[in-house]
């Protein structure tokens, strides 16, 4: 059976960069574009010429993707003809192949925001997307507020829309700007628009998750008989985001009926990169990913309850909605004071440790795991730390490579001698080897102007690498990046957990922890537990 063509807007460059605390650069607009055209979307919009410096330079230097590159603007302004109109004339110098503009659907914004006859604003419309036609372009209508104005004024809202579709426009998008339309209304309202006489495969749908249903009022669109979805890459956008797209990728490629009735641009292979495309976007935006991301989030696939991993390890199906790997990421059983001894197995078997059921060394892990954990250790997201714990349960580390014999480490905040404030810090460690030897290493924070790099934790880590001895070249290329500090009961006094997650120059991932009244302390075990784990990865044996 013949599939129905569903095409995918992307939006994140111009109405993603709407995000609170959100600002590309350019050279991150064109990163991000390269991502996108990775995914497989019909559409990436990349801002609007002449709005900005960064957008204009964007397009000046627009990157080729197979994706159709979309210059966003405004209906051409009152008082003046298309042709005449200097904010349309950037947007159309942009020279993309497709030109995107917003244009006003709700009556009350017409006469209120714009201020002019609700007739005048219907001939802006029409003389604009006749100006863009007669310049050989691909022509889309951001219908704004349609939804609103549909309800307050069905009429006018259909005038609207018809107006830029009989001038020529090849899509009319109807928005839900302000992001209040539930589904079930956007599902009667995308008919009604195609009952009037514009096809389903003309009509596009643009939500905003001001309600969380921006993914359901999408979808709802799709089954109305929209054919054009817009969205943005890990829902971004003004105040509570637009529709994610990232979602709404996996959805329209994996679940049914959407995955046996329509086609998209999305291979299996590009779907793969979906958690890594959410990544890189966390990356270029310096936040922490949110684990709870529906099929990217690093607790998507995670089982932590023994009654659910006992299942996942008979059947995946029992708990999992889609296989993890079509969309590029995996599944986790974390440990926990919750877990039972199947998941114990099945975090074993990951780490490559087969152990029978029935083992007295599971019951001894699992007391541990829980005793720790009372004492304010969390190991459903420090799975390197429960490793180690596993590994000496059975027998397997009895040696820890190094010990740590002190350390100390000064903070101080002082004006240089240019009289700048600046933040010093320097760290000693003294660790004994296997052989009975002693290192002791020093770092001192060479260049305190920079301070992303001038704290403790960053000073005990460097000299902690510094030199291990034989296994100095096994953890050359460890590195921390990212530091997470919870204060927590431990059950006789407060104390504080301290989670770091490692990588190194593969591009693997790990997560620690350490506890401590002294969060320098904690941070200091967490590091410890990190060098140890990446040394058995390494395959090191005893000096």
């Amino acid at each position: 059976m013949s599939k129905d063509r569903l095409y995918l807007y992307d939006t994140t460059l111009r109405d993603g960069q709407q995000t609170q605390g959100v600002q590309f650069s350019t050279d991150e607009k064109k990163r991000i574009a390269a991502i996108l055209d990775a995914l497989g979307l019909d559409y990436i919009e990349g801002g609007w010429p002449g709005a900005n410096p960064t957008d204009s330079d964007f397009f000046d230097a627009a990157p080729t993707t197979r994706a159709t590159m979309t210059a966003f603007g405004m209906t051409k302004r009152s008082g003046r003809s298309a042709e005449n109109d200097d904010v349309l004339a950037a947007v159309l110098n942009a020279g993309t192949p497709a030109v995107c503009l917003v244009g006003k659907a709700h009556d009350f914004h017409v006469e209120t925001a714009l201020g002019i006859p609700l007739a005048e604003n219907i001939d802006n419309i029409r003389a604009s997307f006749a100006h863009i036609k007669a310049q050989g372009r691909e022509a889309i209508f951001d219908a704004e507020h349609f939804f609103d104005g549909w309800k307050a004024n069905r009429a006018y809202a259909l005038e609207a829309v018809h107006a830029a579709y009989d001038a020529g426009a090849d899509w009319i998008v109807l928005c839900d700007t302000n992001g209040g339309t539930l589904p079930p209304e956007i599902g009667r309202i995308v008919a009604d628009v195609i009952d009037s006489g514009i096809p389903g495969t003309r009509l596009g749908i643009h939500c905003h998750n001001d309600t969380e249903t921006a993914v359901a009022g999408s979808l709802a669109a799709v089954d109305a008989g929209a054919r054009q979805v817009q969205g943005t890459l890990s829902g971004l956008g003004e105040r509570c985001g637009n529709a994610n797209l990232t979602t709404l990728l996996a959805v329209l490629a994996l679940k049914e009926p959407y995955a046996s009735r329509y086609e998209t641009n999305t291979t299996p292979e590009s779907l793969k990169g979906l958690r890594r495309a959410a990544r890189q976007l966390d990356d270029i935006l310096n936040r922490v990913p949110q684990k709870q991301a529906p099929f990217v989030g690093a607790s998507a696939f995670a089982h932590k309850a023994g009654l659910h991993a006992s299942a996942i390890l008979k059947d995946p199906t029992t708990y999992e909605h889609i296989d993890p790997t079509a969309v590029g990421n995996s599944r986790v059983v974390p440990m926990s004071n919750q877990a039972g001894q199947s998941n114990l197995r099945q975090r074993l078997a990951e780490a490559g440790l087969e152990v029978e059921r029935g083992d007295p060394a599971l019951a001894a892990m699992l007391e541990t795991v829980k005793t720790r954990e009372s004492e304010g250790y969390a190991y459903d997201g420090a799975q390197a730390s429960f490793e180690l714990i596993a590994r000496t349960e059975l027998g397997l580390m009895e040696h820890k490579f190094f010990e740590v014999e002190r350390y100390r480490v000064i903070s101080e905040r002082r004006r240089n001698a240019r009289g700048e404030l600046v933040i010093v810090s320097e760290a000693v460690v003294t660790v004994a080897l296997p052989d009975g030897t002693q290192t002791t290493s020093f770092y001192q924070n060479e260049n305190p102007t920079e301070q992303q790099d001038a704290g403790p934790v960053n000073a005990l880590a460097v000299a902690l690498s510094k030199d291990l001895g034989p296994y100095q070249e096994m953890i050359a290329d460890w590195r921390l990046v990212d530091f997470k500090v919870r204060i927590t009961n431990g059950g006789t006094e407060a104390v504080t957990r301290v989670i770091i997650d490692s990588e190194d120059s593969t591009g693997r991932r790990w997560s620690t922890v350490g506890v401590s009244a002294n969060i320098v302390d904690a941070s200091f075990e967490a590091m410890v537990d990190a060098i140890r784990w990446k040394l058995v990865q390494a395959g090191a044996r005893p000096c």
